[in-house]
Order: structure tokens, then sequence, then C-alpha cells
């Protein structure tokens, strides 16, 4: 895996604006999803996870911000959550993937995130995104309809008030001030010009597990999109590309399906309600749409290794939604995930914390 990323990741940047590849991380991220009402014993599984995967050494710990519980998530405040997650693990890097920015004032937004990057001594990651619930922009008072224009416009006050500049007025500066988030910045992007705008504004790269609104395998729908990421890409740090997939490790084939075939299933009949996928699809078929690596952990690592974006990927970083799992299951598949599944390709953990400049 390792030598893969060095090589595709080489040819498609010049010497002359790249340092030494990033080291290959392992992610997972969780959606913070219960089966129940009990949101607080949702959080209290989803903290669980984060100090389990802390002890397995995996690199990044990613949650996903969700306003509307119907719209694939619990969790509204993803940097409360995460400040509890730091004061429970010792070196798990910390990110959401994605907090909804237009939804966001971009300045409180950095004091949230210099408040939980110094608790954590230096172990966030920011991932940022526009969204898409109608119903959350109409919420918080917002035009879906500028939406881009919202994202680009909070992100730069973002970048300037993570950057320890004056913001919106003279003399006023976040606190506490800011470690160095030059290469701590992600953005999610569904689209070849998404992928180049994020190159030009030096942000890392997110791609989803999915590639909604296309018949064509997730993999073959985005490897043109990193592509043009890495083309644009002109700063003299290498970036880094994150890479959400949908990975559930098990006994075999037929048991990962009975642990995650009917929510799989389910998910794609209600995105079918806005377009993303076509009506009346069979859980095969959802299996395929949502780009699911499912069965024994060979079979999974076989069908990784033909994955056509991973080997631009420096971040892999595994999910289990749209699935819903109970605590324990989620535990041990991320304990497979660790052990087998990513070992297989390359990763090593290491027991010491990433210093805040983890891309140089």
């Amino acid at each position: 895996m390792t030598s893969e990323v060095t090589t595709e990741t080489t040819t498609a940047m010049t010497t002359e604006t790249t340092t030494r590849t990033p080291r290959f991380r392992l992610g997972f991220l969780t959606h913070v999803q219960g089966r129940g009402t009990d949101l607080a014993q949702t959080y209290r599984d989803a903290q669980e996870l984060f100090v389990v995967a802390d002890e397995l050494g995996f690199d990044v710990g990613w949650v996903a911000q969700h306003h509307v519980p119907g719209s694939g998530g619990g969790l509204s405040s993803p940097w409360t959550f995460l400040a509890h997650a730091a004061a429970r693990t010792t070196r798990i890097r910390l990110g959401t993937a994605i907090t909804v920015l237009p939804l966001e004032d971009p300045v409180r937004l950095a004091e949230d995130v210099a408040v939980v990057d110094t608790l954590s001594g230096g172990r966030v990651e920011v991932g940022v995104g526009s969204g898409y619930s109608e119903l959350e922009y109409a919420a918080f008072g917002r035009d879906p309809a500028r939406k881009r224009e919202s994202t680009t416009e909070n992100l730069s006050v973002l970048r300037a008030a993570l950057a320890g500049e004056e913001v919106r007025t003279p003399g006023f500066r976040v606190q506490p001030a800011p470690g160095d988030f030059s290469d701590r910045i992600w953005q999610g992007v569904f689209s070849e010009p998404g992928a180049r705008h994020a190159a030009d504004g030096g942000s890392n790269l997110l791609l989803n597990r999915a590639a909604y609104g296309f018949d064509a395998p997730t993999d073959e729908i985005q490897r043109p999109w990193a592509d043009a990421y890495l083309d644009a890409w002109d700063r003299p740090r290498r970036p880094r590309i994150g890479l959400s997939r949908f990975v559930f490790p098990a006994k075999d084939r037929r048991t990962a399906l009975r642990h995650i075939g009917d929510d799989v299933h389910r998910a794609a009949l209600r995105m079918a309600g806005s377009g993303a996928f076509p009506e009346g699809l069979t859980t095969e078929e959802a299996l395929r749409r949502f780009h699911c690596f499912h069965g024994s952990t060979e079979e999974i690592v076989a069908e990784l290794r033909q994955e056509k974006v991973l080997p631009l990927a420096t971040d892999l970083i595994t999910q289990f939604n749209p699935a819903v799992l109970d605590h324990d299951t989620a535990v041990r598949a991320l304990e497979l995930i660790a052990t087998e599944v990513a070992p297989a390709l390359g990763w090593q953990p290491t027991t010491e914390p990433e210093p805040a400049l983890a891309g140089v």
C-alpha cells in the first residue's frame, strides 16, 4: 500500500512542489447513531469507540455532524463531543468529517477548534463541507442556494482565525492562540471542480464513502477527482487525501450481511426519494451503491487492493454507516480492521502521538 501511494502520487506531482510523502494513516468515522431513543447511551457508546480505537492504534477518529437525525446521524455538536473524547484518549487525533460550515459562525467555530486542540495537545483535524439538508439550512436561516459561496466565504474566515490573524475587526484574534493548522484543514467534495477548488485553497481532500447520482462504481467516479486534486496542488507540502469507505469485516460474507444488509437496503430506499439512488434497489445493488467492503478480512483485503482511489490515499477512513451496529459488534469490527485488514494494506500503528504538523 505504502509503495503504491508513493509511486502514483509522485507521478501526479512535480518534485519542486513536494516534500516527503505523508505517513499512511488509519481512521474510523462514526455518525453517532443508535437503534433506540436513548441518545445518552448512543453518545457513551460512540465515546467508547474512540477509547477502543485509541488503544488499537487508529491514527484519527472522525465524527459526522448532523442537525437532523433522519439525515444520517445523531450528533449536532461535534466539538463538544470531541472535547470529551480528548479527555478520554491519549494519542488518537480528533476530527470532523464534516462540520457543516455554512451553518456555523466561522469565528465561533475557530474558538471551539482552538479550545479542543489545546485540551488535546494539538490532536485536532478540521473537516468541513457544505452539507445537503434543506431542513437544516431552513432551521439556521441560511440559503441552500448559496451553500457553495457560503462554504468558501466561511472557510476563508476560519483559515484566517486559525492562523492567528485578526478577523472581522482590528485587534480581535481568537483565543486560545491556535496551533499551526496549515495542514490540518480538510474539505469534503463531490465533484472534480470541487476537488480542484479544495487544492487551490490548500485544503486536504475528503472523499465520501459513496458517489451519489452515478451508476458507475464509486471508485471509478472518484479517481478522476483525486487525480484532478493532485494535478491542481501547488503548495510546498504534500497534501493528504482521506478516503472514507464502508468496511465491515466479519467471520464471512453471510455473517456480515446479517449485521448490515437490512440497514443498507433501507438507507438506499430512503435515498432514492432524493434522487441519490434509483428506486427499487435490491440489497445487493444497495451494497454496491454504498461501495461496501464486507465479509471476511481476506475478502475485504483482496477487494481493497483493487480499489482505484486507495493508491492515492494517505488516510483510509473506515466507517459502518448506514449500518447501525450494536456496540460489541462495532468494537469487534474495529479490532479486525486494525489487526488484520489495515496491516495487510501496509499500515502500521504508532504508539506516539503525531506532531501537530502531521503532513510534513
